[in-house]
């Protein structure tokens, strides 16, 4: 068993406190890409980063971030190690990440079964009707209707697909599940 000391959760909860650089709402730790801080000297430290997927562009700049913040801490010497396994899902996404996302207008990604498939389909599929690939239909952030239809699989990030409430024909983004 590792035992995390003080310092290093007091390391771990600065590092989390930074806000994602493409979704500025929340922080890493709020979804869930900060996985461990380890001391490895006086003043140094290594931090493990899961990105959202393998090439994300965002981690050199979470890293830069977390460094920025960790040497402002007295910490002279920081390593962040990109780790891949395990892989980050959405369900990583803390609850308090989720209604963030909500309250500022993006659709939270729906929780997924620890361990089951992510369904992919080719075609558009307004989200409500039986031909959803997942139960729990993707509900509108400003009115929460789940009368909504995909308009794009790829929004402002790789991780947003653009939808449409067609109850309040509102568009908004959903960050979709992996």
């Amino acid at each position: 068993m590792v035992t995390v000391t003080a310092l290093e959760a007091e390391l771990l909860e600065l590092a989390g406190s930074v806000p994602d650089p493409e979704l500025p709402v929340l922080t890493l730790h709020e979804l869930g890409v900060l996985r461990a801080v380890h001391l490895t000297g006086a003043s140094s430290v290594e931090v493990d980063l899961t990105p959202t997927y393998t090439g994300c562009p965002a981690v050199e700049t979470m890293s830069a971030d977390i460094e920025r913040v960790l040497r402002a801490h007295g910490m002279h010497e920081v390593t962040v190690r990109t780790v891949l396994a395990p892989a980050w899902s959405t369900d990583d996404i803390t609850p308090e990440g989720r209604r963030k996302l909500q309250r500022s207008g993006i659709a939270p990604p729906r929780t997924q079964h620890p361990g089951g498939p992510v369904t992919l389909t080719l075609g558009p599929t307004r989200t409500g009707d039986a031909g959803d690939p997942m139960a729990e239909a993707i509900r509108c952030p400003h009115c929460d209707s789940a009368d909504t239809e995909l308009l794009s699989r790829f929004s402002s990030t790789a991780c947003k697909a653009l939808h449409r409430c067609l109850s309040c024909r509102e568009p908004f983004d959903h960050f979709k599940e992996l």
